[in-house]
């Protein structure tokens, strides 16, 4: 079983023995998503910690999305729900990259890949190697936006 998958579960005994509801469930419905993910496909197997991470990376972005559909749809508690199970996600993701980091990786792919003044014709090159560097510690679109606008687009 994988490391982290293991934290969950060792950590979910621990929410429930001291009644802390939300995070008992925030917990059961991120092991729910990765025993389903095990399950899929033609046959069950054991996820690695990557994967597992992958899971509780998408987990995360989904309770941040659903939290600005609340607050725009006018259901603050719901979106303040939301942001907190996100934050109890959040601690077992890796740390999340600063604006700067990206810049700095950003533009060191622009440099290696040669891609400066090619425009968004470029940027599949340049997000092909951003993106391994980046992977479960920034956003993919806030990545994207920055690719866009140090290629000038």
């Amino acid at each position: 079983m994988s490391a982290l998958k293991e934290r969950l579960r060792a950590d979910l005994t621990t929410a429930l023995k001291a009644r802390e509801a939300l995070t008992v469930s925030t917990i059961r419905l991120a092991l729910g998503a990765i025993s389903t993910a095990e399950v899929a496909g033609t046959e069950a197997r054991e996820l690695s910690d990557e994967e597992v991470l992958e899971i509780l990376t998408k987990e995360a972005k989904k309770r941040r999305e659903s939290a600005a559909a609340f607050e725009e749809g006018g259901r603050p508690e719901m979106a303040q729900k939301e942001r907190e199970e996100a934050a109890i996600l959040a601690v077992y993701l890796p740390e999340a990259l600063g604006q700067e980091e990206i810049t700095a990786i950003v533009t060191a792919a622009i440099e290696q890949t040669g891609a400066a003044g090619q425009g968004l014709k470029a940027m599949g090159r340049v997000m092909g190697l951003v993106q391994p560097q980046v992977k479960g510690r920034a956003d993919g679109g806030v990545v994207a936006a920055e690719v866009k606008r140090q290629l000038g687009a």
